[in-house]
């Protein structure tokens, strides 16, 4: 289960993005998490993603509560949930040709070793071709480089997925394709989704249940810039 409980956070102490804020999801499950652009379901997101430190809530990977965050966290959570952001270019080094983008992680965690076989698996998969794996980001387009950053969350096979407005910057085409992936990946691993947007179209064919930002975080109004 992927666990967050009464969750305030924010990037200023005094005005926290949001209070109270509660969501959970089980193995195997796909949630979709629906709100306005600003409401704070990105940091919400970042928050189940072991990437920023709440203010003040519980959150449990698997029945183990999260004592660390980022660096800290311990290794098997932090490579237990896989992440897609809404801006590939914002998180995808300029330097790396897309094959090393995807294999950083293996490289990280001391499996480079994996890297050629989760290449060779995770290519087709995403819709990337050789040619494509030896460019680098700007030498690709957005959705070619969303389709690097897709593989790069699976590559370290993870138990949770949090995709954050994935596919927001995408045309059709590219959308329905990487959500073809993701299920792909999911069926064959039992993965938890939690798809952040706020395309309730999109939402409510994708996932298994949508959740309302407004009945995720109760009676508590969103506060300050959020994503």
């Amino acid at each position: 289960m992927l666990e967050l409980d009464s969750i305030t956070a924010g990037y200023d102490r005094r005005t926290p993005v949001f209070r109270g804020a509660s969501l959970t999801v089980a193995p195997g499950e796909s949630v979709g998490l629906l709100g306005p652009s600003g409401c704070g379901k990105s940091t919400l997101a970042r928050v189940a993603a072991l990437l920023h430190r709440p203010e003040a809530g519980r959150v449990a990977i698997d029945g183990e509560d999260v004592r660390g965050w980022r660096h800290r966290a311990p290794r098997p959570l932090r490579t237990a949930v896989g992440v897609v952001f809404q801006q590939p270019r914002m998180s995808a080094d300029p330097r790396l040709r897309l094959r090393d983008l995807i294999a950083e992680p293996l490289r990280a965690t001391g499996r480079r070793a994996e890297a050629e076989t989760r290449l060779a698996e995770l290519a087709p998969t995403v819709g990337l071709t050789e040619d494509l794996l030896a460019r680098r980001p700007h030498e690709v387009s957005d959705g070619q480089l969303q389709r690097a950053c897709l593989a790069r969350a699976l590559v370290l096979r993870p138990r949770w997925l949090i995709c954050d407005e994935m596919t927001a910057m995408l045309d059709a085409s590219t959308t329905a394709a990487l959500v073809a992936a993701v299920e792909s990946y999911r069926a064959e691993s039992g993965a938890g989704l939690l798809a952040v947007a706020h395309d309730r179209v999109l939402l409510t064919r994708w996932c298994d249940r949508t959740v309302e930002w407004s009945d995720c975080v109760g009676a508590e109004k969103p506060r300050g810039p959020a994503g």
